[in-house]
């Protein structure tokens, strides 16, 4: 969590939501306390913070009134690994489709971009400056380098005095005009990754996962080839910082932070969870069945339970979930029993008024107004 948000009480934290988000303060009110008392977690000895589990929300309100903006606002707040998936877009175990284990993994790889970012502003310079000395090596090939000795000749025999290479200053000339710009659309010649196809196209959604967890990243062996393209030296500069950034940055200690970021202030947000309640009044046949598959399989990861990545392991115990429903024709009481004793705080959010779309459209920090200006 930020160091900023560490001192933030939930009344500041509703006052930093007020400036994007207009009304609903009963549900800010509740999130803004549910985030306060994570990072009140945080400062728990060991023994007692393992045993405190974080509260889910469940967001109750018609479509476009803000539930997923606040979700989203308050993870960039605390700057938390956040994500928001869709309920309906997953099956239940044993159909094709995307297990809603996918939504932890999904989780993961956010946070880990995160971090690599986040560690890549440090080394940004030294990037810059090692994909400048790449670029200048494909202008000017050999200048800088180590010296070969010349080629002897055998006895008898005599061979050509090589042409001059160019020297250090023509280096320096070249990287004055390289930084002006004057070089950017000169064309070089560079190693890029080349495009990687799926060796195995008939596995699909929560098949397909498994396989890339179990092999642990081997399909990146196969597809880890490079092909000589030409670009301009302005494209190979971004190309090359990129690679430079890459190589800089240490994977294995993003993937050990980002990790423990997920697990210990990890937020997922499930919209349309009413999709998947069984209706009351239709029994539990047909379409229905699988819907409450999903319930159950969304259960254990609400509970806590530790999901297989390619990264390693995660623990879900203390990820927050907000799950969010219309729940226009079906009813919260119409999810299973055990799912909704998991979302033991229930928040209506209400519908607008012909006053809070003028106040959206003036008021708020990202106003579509303040954005056409």
């Amino acid at each position: 969590m930020s160091d900023d948000f560490d001192t933030m009480t939930p009344k500041h934290i509703v006052q930093e939501l007020d400036r994007y988000i207009v009304g609903q303060d009963k549900a800010k009110r509740s999130v803004a306390i549910a985030l306060r008392n994570r990072m009140r977690r945080q400062r728990l000895p060991k023994e007692i913070r393992d045993e405190v589990s974080p509260k889910n929300i469940l967001m109750i309100g018609p479509t476009g009134v803000g539930k997923t903006e606040i979700a989203r606002r308050l993870a960039k707040l605390c700057g938390a690994p956040f994500i928001k998936v869709e309920a309906t877009k997953y099956t239940e175990v044993g159909y094709v489709g995307r297990d809603v284990e996918s939504m932890v993994r999904d989780l993961l790889a956010s946070g880990i971009q995160s971090v690599k970012a986040e560690l890549q502003l440090g080394v940004k310079e030294e990037a810059a400056r090692r994909a400048e000395e790449r670029v200048l090596d494909l202008l000017l090939p050999g200048v800088g380098t180590t010296e070969t000795p010349p080629p002897q000749a055998p006895e008898g025999f005599s061979i050509a005095a090589p042409a001059p290479a160019p020297t250090n200053e023509t280096r320096e000339k070249f990287r004055a005009m390289l930084r002006a710009g004057k070089l950017d659309s000169r064309e070089v010649e560079v190693a890029v990754q080349a495009g990687r196809n799926p060796a195995i196209e008939i596995f699909s959604g929560n098949q397909m996962e498994e396989m890339e967890v179990a092999l642990g990243g081997l399909a990146n062996i196969f597809g880890g080839k490079k092909k000589k393209r030409s670009v301009t030296v302005k494209e190979a500069l971004i190309i090359m910082a990129a690679e430079e950034l890459d190589k800089l940055v240490d994977h294995d200690k993003a993937v050990g932070i980002a990790r423990e970021r997920v697990q210990e202030s990890g937020i997922i947000f499930i919209d349309e969870i009413d999709k998947i309640a069984n209706r009351e009044g239709r029994g539990g046949s047909g379409t229905d069945v699988s819907r409450e598959g999903v319930q159950r399989d969304i259960l254990p990861i609400v509970e806590g339970s530790t999901v297989n990545t390619k990264w390693g392991p995660v623990d879900t115990t203390h990820i927050l979930f907000i799950a969010a429903g219309a729940f226009n024709v079906s009813k919260p009481q119409d999810l299973i029993p055990e799912l909704q004793g998991r979302f033991p705080i229930r928040v209506e959010l209400e519908a607008l008024s012909v006053g809070d779309f003028v106040r959206i459209l003036t008021e708020p920090k990202n106003a579509l107004t303040v954005q056409y200006t």
